[in-house]
């Protein structure tokens, strides 16, 4: 028995707009309004504007809503001012990854995660479980995924197309930083985070104000080329900006460190947290001789790389790709793969990607393969 997919407080303008509708992790969500590559450019070059109401939102409130948070994942929370937000994740008590978060601090014992929306429910139950350690914390879980539906606007002209809709005080509003103010009239938090490698903003607001805040964006960047985007282009952005995603450079068989992204992991906080003892020994282990890398491939001919497949050198397998799209910005086929240290140099010759029986040749490159210009 299936369940309808569930569909964000957008949906019909989605439809009105003709996009392409596809189901991700249980919701209906627009893969591309026209073409993916437009799209993309549009976000490099201009602006673009996203759907993101299927991500999960989980309102930790309470006197030890930070200690539960501190516990719960492997970053340092209780470093987080207000109207700040931090790149985290939640891992296993054997260090394997749950799912990568952001987490924002939204008042003095008042913090909202967001999570991936295939994990929105995994994340939701291990942060109520851990809120029940050791006698447990004072502090409430909630599920807050239906309080919210999530807009984006992202791109070199984002910043002016928001200026007009909110007096909030954008110049001053750092990356990674939240604040409470109006846009178009309603209320939301206005978030300076995204996904893209672009500047741009992440509007959170009730479902039922989203068509009105979409409509006036989509009004305000009508002079400078604002166009919707889809799934798809929010995909080779994010690639291209090396990001990792879920499920693709990330998974519970990895630990921050195997992904590069140990950084994330604070031992240096006070107290327990879960998956320290296992974190502890893998980062120690990647200082040794980490077994594989994640980097950059750029393909030397047309011919794209998809999750899965093997990365060849010598006639061995030397590593898998985990994400493979063609890159508008570059012009040529990308992919991240995990490679064997040996292969993870950049530059590292006679490396190639079998694709259906044939080894293509790729270039290994340093992660982003894109970087905007400051």
């Amino acid at each position: 028995m299936s369940t309808a997919p569930r569909l964000t407080a957008l949906d019909a303008l989605h439809r009105s707009l003709g996009a392409t509708m596809t189901d991700f992790a249980g919701w209906d969500m627009p893969l591309r309004y026209a073409s993916e590559r437009d799209e993309h450019n549009a976000v490099r070059t201009r602006a673009g504007l996203f759907d993101l109401s299927h991500m999960g939102e989980i309102t930790v409130t309470g006197p030890q809503a930070v200690d539960l948070l501190d516990y719960a994942l492997v970053g340092n929370i209780s470093t987080v001012g207000n109207g700040r937000a931090r790149y985290t994740m939640i891992c296993q008590e054997d260090g394997g990854i749950l799912d990568d978060l952001i987490v924002y601090r939204l008042g003095e014992t008042e913090y909202m995660v967001v999570a991936n929306a295939s994990n929105a429910q995994v994340v939701l139950d291990a942060l109520v479980a851990r809120s029940q350690h050791d006698g447990g914390f004072d502090a409430e879980v909630r599920d807050d995924r239906d309080a919210y539906a999530l807009i984006a606007v992202q791109g070199p002209e984002s910043p002016g197309i928001l200026k007009q809709l909110t007096d909030a005080d954008l110049d001053g509003l750092k990356y990674y930083a939240g604040l409470p103010g109006t846009v178009a009239g309603v209320p939301a938090l206005i978030a300076r985070t995204g996904y893209t490698g672009e500047d741009g903003f992440e509007l959170f607001l009730k479902p039922e104000h989203a068509e009105g805040v979409w409509k006036a964006l989509t009004e305000a960047g009508q002079g400078v080329g604002l166009i919707p985007c889809g799934l798809s282009c929010r995909d080779t952005l994010r690639l291209e900006a090396g990001m990792p995603l879920y499920g693709h450079e990330l998974t519970t068989s990895l630990t921050p460190f195997d992904a590069g992204l140990g950084r994330v992991v604070k031992f240096e906080k006070p107290g327990d947290f879960v998956g320290r003892k296992a974190l502890e020994a893998a980062a120690e282990r990647a200082e040794a001789a980490p077994p594989r890398k994640l980097v950059g491939l750029v393909a030397e001919g047309r011919r794209v790389p998809r999750a899965g497949f093997q990365v060849v050198a010598g006639g061995e397998v030397v590593g898998e790709i985990t994400s493979g799209a063609p890159s508008p910005t570059l012009g040529r086929p990308i992919a991240m793969a995990y490679v064997d240290a040996a292969h993870a140099a950049p530059g590292t010759e006679g490396v190639g990607v079998d694709i259906r029986g044939t080894h293509e040749p790729y270039e290994v490159v340093a992660l982003p393969f894109y970087k905007r210009q400051k």
